[in-house]
């Protein structure tokens, strides 16, 4: 059997050192970092989100700013209300949650948010940083999804130095951001996608496969190397019958557990590890506010 990476496990204990963390700014600073998010319309799956990364912020000791905003927003509207948090100095953090109707230009949008405030590490200025930072500096504001799968790497205490990581997807939210932690760890770092000549057997020979392709259990064990570490980025919803769904991975988890040294679950491996990571760049948002 693999060592099941256990997400909500990892994160709890992040989760547990912020909070400690958090009092230490309260006692210094006589205040609580602060996160505004942001949702437009009624997407079941962000309210579920939203609820989530709401309830794990307040746990922790973060004062939450809530906006849900109508589906019809004009984008100037909402450009307006950045500003208004950008300048406002009870915010450390900015959310908006991910995907914006179609009349509203994400990147626009998000670029908007002050570097500084960036909760999601989303801001070009923090991905160039990211991208040129010769270490994994803890005070980055760091995209939370691929950051969280190096911190359950990390759990499995080995050395990632020289292995061969293979990231399926090439996304600036997970697959980019993924590829330049891996290689700040010293591995050699292949990045794959939908235009890969040869993907399966380029999958098959990396120590460390990132699936983040948003195909429900489409990786199967011919394209795993024996003895493998997997961390599965994918939650796809599929239908079991007309009343029951659930929740898997990019990966087909029941046919490649047996030949895998490590994987993690879904759920429970790295949406957990996402949401701290969200809670930590926002600790470190007011830490550095404060000193400014």
């Amino acid at each position: 059997m693999p060592h099941i990476l256990n997400g909500k496990k990892v994160a709890q204990k992040l989760k547990e050192n912020l909070k400690i963390e958090i009092e230490n700014i309260k006692l210094k600073f006589n205040r609580v970092p602060g996160l505004a998010v942001v949702q437009v319309g009624n997407v079941a799956a962000s309210s579920v989100y939203v609820k989530a990364k709401t309830k794990a912020a307040k746990e922790v000791g973060i004062n939450v700013f809530d906006h849900h905003l109508e589906e019809t927003i004009k984008q100037s509207e909402l450009i307006n209300l950045i500003n208004e948090l950008n300048d406002n100095k009870d915010v450390d953090g900015i959310l908006v949650q991910l995907p914006l109707p179609k009349t509203i230009n994400e990147d626009l949008v998000l670029n908007s948010i002050k570097p500084e405030k960036d909760a999601d590490g989303f801001h070009p200025l923090n991905v160039g940083k990211l991208s040129i930072s010769t270490t994994n500096n803890e005070n980055l504001l760091i995209p939370c999804t691929p950051y969280g799968c190096l911190l359950l790497l990390r759990e499995l205490n080995i050395n990632l130095v020289g292995k061969n990581a293979v990231v399926i997807g090439r996304s600036n939210i997970v697959g980019k951001p993924m590829a330049q932690l891996l290689l700040k760890e010293s591995c050699t770092v292949t990045i794959v996608h939908s235009k890969t000549l040869d993907i399966e057997n380029i999958c098959k020979k990396a120590d460390i496969l990132i699936a983040a392709i948003g195909k429900p259990e489409f990786i199967k064990k011919d394209w795993v190397k024996e003895g493998a570490i997997i961390i599965d980025v994918g939650i796809n919803r599929v239908e079991i019958n007309k009343e029951k769904s659930k929740l898997v991975g990019d990966v087909l988890f029941s046919d490649v557990e047996d030949k895998v040294s490590a994987i993690t679950p879904v759920p429970g491996g790295v949406g957990p590890m996402t949401i701290g990571c969200l809670l930590r760049n926002t600790t470190i948002a007011c830490k550095k506010n404060n000193k400014n």
